[in-house]
């Protein structure tokens, strides 16, 4: 079955509502010429400018006009910071400016009295869930957990009591049911944000109470309320003031693989205290634009959403978050590494913000070999274009991290926060190895339209529908050539072919900006070079977009 990031390919008919946009753009962001002493002096201006509001990113500016005199100016605005969130006991922006330092390069890095390994592991001292071992040692990969009570116990039942609604002229109690389960003694509880959405949800026009109730008292209604939470990823980080009867332990679900057996454990429908088991059936299915997840056959319901999928020592291996009605038995969890890279922005507070540096590309396999990732298209304007990386390198590692996948490369990028920096290593086209500091930016809800809004359409169109263009005449700009197509991309599955001529018509996007269709006029070659009118699709968010 096509996932969806590739499966909204329409013929003839636009499917989605929007406004009509231009296809035609001509202006893109050029990279100052910071030789030029004017030029140089103006960036150094807006630099200090913008210094007390965020001087990471200045820092990494300074960088690129290579100014040393900012570039220590930064770093003091930097270290100043640093103490003040130390001395306000504010560990979640005394660590992200520390990383900032070190990986920046900071020459007096050790004369603030610690090192990134003793305040990563202080900062992780702090945050629920991560001070736990996981168990390794399995007497057998298909024996029942010892004491299952126990685990059942550390599980809530997860209530929002929406009022009453009204159908028909009937009123019927409205409410969502999820699962959760504990990760700390004093009261720290993960569930699916999807199961609370409606509490946060600043548009929900209603009211939504949550509360939680225990496993061995399904009666009690206890007052819970939400820590953090994140969209992307579909967790949620809640607080409730009860003694955990059981914390669970978060595992590492590298030690899982297809056939292993599994457990969940939730409240199907609002059914309390039901464990159900089964095997991991599939691994890295990509319904997620951050992450891949599990596929699992154990019996998942409405309400179990939120609940722990442990493994035979009782490990937290995973999250169940979704099942397809429709397609029984079809269910998937999120990998415990996930968590566990969230916990602390969760545990921050509020909406969890994730990063990107404006780029598209995918992994890069040669001869059954993983060597990277290939990036395939840089934002105008981004990070990533302003700190030298082009389309054609290769990542090969972050902050010394080795990248060989994707996923590689998303795991590292879960754990930053915006208004941080990476330090990226690359190959470049001739397989020169070379080294980036890059500035890590908000991800905006859907990159494809950040993308469009931001680039050239011959441009945009690489990670957009998988095909790159070039204009063919200065009269009508409206008409391209296709120089290029990416293999299992819109195009690709669409029958387009490299040289094809093609019109690009009225583009829409679709409601909420959650995808785009065009309407396309081409020859194709495989069509024998017919005249051919077609209406592709595409949603403006992908796993590819990094």
């Amino acid at each position: 079955m096509k996932n969806k990031y590739i499966a909204l390919i329409t013929a003839a008919v636009l499917l989605f509502s929007g406004c009509a946009t231009t296809s035609s753009k001509n202006k893109t962001y050029e990279v100052p010429d910071y030789s030029e002493e004017d030029v140089k002096n103006a960036e150094i201006e807006r630099i200090r400018a913008a210094l007390d509001e965020n001087p990471v990113q200045s820092l990494w500016r300074a960088t690129l006009v290579d100014d040393k005199d900012l570039i220590d100016e930064c770093f003091e605005k930097i270290v100043e910071s640093y103490k003040k969130s130390v001395e306000e006991k504010d560990s979640f922006n005394s660590y992200r400016l520390y990383q900032a330092l070190h990986v920046a390069g900071y020459k007096n890095i050790s004369q603030l009295g610690t090192t990134y390994e003793q305040i990563a592991e202080n900062f992780k001292k702090i945050v629920p869930g991560l001070q736990g071992e996981a168990l390794t040692s399995q007497s057998s990969k298909n024996a029942l957990p010892e004491n299952v009570s126990k685990y059942i116990e550390g599980t809530v039942t997860v209530w929002i009591d929406q009022g009453i609604k009204i159908e028909r002229g009937v009123g019927y109690a409205d409410r969502v049911i999820g699962s959760g389960f504990f990760i700390s003694k004093d009261g720290y509880i993960i569930t699916n944000h999807h199961v609370i959405k409606n509490v946060v949800d600043t548009k929900f026009e209603g009211v939504a109470r949550p509360f939680v109730r225990l496993a061995n008292d399904p009666e009690t209604r206890i007052p819970v309320k939400v820590i953090g939470y994140d969209e992307a990823l579909d967790l949620a980080l809640l607080k409730t003031e009860v003694d955990a009867p059981y914390v669970f332990t978060l595992g590492s679900s590298d030690q899982l693989a297809v056939g292993d057996k599994i457990y969940a454990i939730g409240s199907p429908v609002g059914l309390e205290r039901t464990l159900t088991s089964g095997i991991v059936s599939a691994m890295n299915r990509k319904l997620f634009s951050l992450a891949s997840v599990f596929q699992i056959d154990a019996a998942v319901n409405g309400g179990n959403s939120g609940g722990p999928c442990i493994d035979v020592n009782g490990n937290v291996q995973a999250i169940v978050f979704a099942g397809l009605p429709q397609y029984q038995g079809l269910n998937f969890a999120i990998p415990v590494e996930c968590l566990k890279s969230d916990l602390p922005m969760l545990f921050n507070g509020g909406k969890r913000e994730h990063v990107w540096i404006g780029s598209y590309g995918h992994t890069l396999r040669i001869g059954g070999e993983f060597k990277g990732v290939l990036v395939q298209y840089v934002m105008s304007s981004g990070s990533a274009h302003r700190s030298g990386l082009k389309p054609g390198y290769v990542i090969i590692g972050v902050n010394g991290n080795p990248v060989k996948t994707l996923d590689d490369l998303q795991a590292i990028m879960r754990q930053h926060v915006p208004q941080s920096l990476v330090r990226i290593n690359y190959l470049d086209e001739d397989e020169n190895e070379g080294e980036a500091l890059v500035y890590l930016d908000a991800r905006p809800e859907t990159p494809g339209k950040t993308v469009y809004d931001h680039d050239l359409v011959e441009t945009s169109f690489i990670p957009l529908f998988g095909m790159g263009l070039k204009p063919v005449s200065s009269t009508n700009s409206r008409k391209y050539a296709i120089t290029s197509i990416i293999k299992g991309s819109i195009a690709d599955e669409s029958g387009f072919s490299e040289n094809d001529p093609v019109d690009i018509g009225k583009v829409k996007f679709g409601e909420n900006n959650q995808y785009l269709s065009v309407e396309i006029y081409a020859r194709k070659q495989k069509k024998g070079y017919l005249d051919v009118g077609v209406s592709v699709a595409t949603a403006l968010d992908s796993p590819y977009y990094f």
